[in-house]
């Protein structure tokens, strides 16, 4: 049956009144869900087109799954233009731009860092911990040393547009703690998670975090089950949107152990941001997306309100994918 048919099926059930809506949204039954055979890489957001396009590189050359998301996030963090990811990244309200990020590998391997400055790869750092330290995660100036030791590339920032907006941005705001825009540019953070043709998950989270953010501030994207986790096992998510609500329900990897009980992927991040509403009485301009794939293949993903997208690249398919919500802005 297509997708439409799928649909259509599932609309008929509604109008019986065996299923029934919630705020307006599709429900699980007829959620997008794909099943994808062999490697493919998924990615939040429009900007995880290009992104899916070079960690596609290492994966048709049968490279790992966490290389695949490591490089496609370096794409992204070099890209001036991106407001929200690396290079031209938002300061924070002291004007510093501090990067964030965080890598897994199917085996439960990571590495992660956060509050980093003038370093432009904070997701290469981040597999670097993994690879080279103890340790789980580094921040501030002890992970800006380790980067520095490790000759990893330095950047300016912010840029000089970056600056322009900033400056304006202080004169004019008087509310610091104002909740940020997040989706209606269709531009956030991004997390990438991949399937390599051995069978292998990986994924890679990175961000310049909340504009204009306290000093300080980390959220989701660093943080090794909320932003990001993966389980060879199961499967692996990412999320995107509003960290600090994502931090508070574990989310992604809750979305991971929900498949591991038998959720299909779709199913899976629509009950995390079901518990996120739950959890949030005042919902004006909160928006949480979760995507994941599960070791069946099966592709999909949620978010609180309407908007939110995610990249596709497998062999034959190089696309934009709407997921479902649960209300409309």
């Amino acid at each position: 049956m297509d997708r439409r048919k799928f649909i259509q099926a599932g609309s008929l059930l509604v109008a019986a009144g065996m299923i029934k809506p919630v705020n307006g949204a599709m429900l699980p039954s007829y959620m997008f869900e794909e099943r994808i055979e062999g490697p493919l890489i998924i990615s939040t957001w429009i900007h995880g087109l290009e992104a899916n396009r070079a960690g596609w590189k290492v994966l048709e050359q049968g490279g790992s799954a966490l290389d695949a998301t490591v490089a496609g996030a370096m794409h992204t963090e070099s890209d001036i233009t991106n407001r929200s990811v690396g290079v031209g990244g938002r300061p924070d309200r002291t004007g510093h731009v501090t990067l964030d990020a965080c890598c897994m590998d199917g085996d439960g391997r990571s590495g992660s860092v956060g509050f980093l400055e003038g370093i432009a790869h904070p997701a290469a750092v981040a597999k670097a911990v993994m690879e080279k330290t103890p340790h789980a995660m580094l921040v501030g100036a002890g992970a800006k040393q380790f980067a520095l030791d490790h000759g990893f590339e330095t950047i300016k920032t912010p840029i000089p547009e970056v600056k322009k907006d900033y400056l304006e941005w202080k004169k004019e705001n008087k509310d610091l703690f104002k909740r940020p825009k997040i989706n209606h540019e269709n531009h956030d953070t991004i997390g990438l998670i991949a399937r390599d043709a051995n069978g292998n998950f990986g994924g890679t989270c990175t961000t310049s975090g909340w504009a204009y953010k306290m000093p300080g501030r980390l959220g989701d994207s660093p943080i090794i089950g909320a932003g990001l986790f993966v389980d060879n096992e199961v499967g692996a998510a990412t999320a995107t949107g509003l960290g600090e609500a994502i931090i508070r329900v574990a989310g992604s990897a809750i979305v991971v152990e929900l498949m591991r009980n038998g959720m299909k992927p779709s199913e899976a991040c629509r009950e995390v941001v079901m518990r996120i509403i739950r959890k949030n009485k005042d919902l004006t301009g909160l928006q949480c997306g979760f995507i994941a794939i599960d070791n069946k293949g099966n592709v999909g993903g949620f978010s609180v309100y309407n908007g939110f997208n995610f990249a596709m690249k497998t062999n034959t398919r190089d696309e934009m994918v709407d997921t479902e919500y649960d209300r409309k802005w």
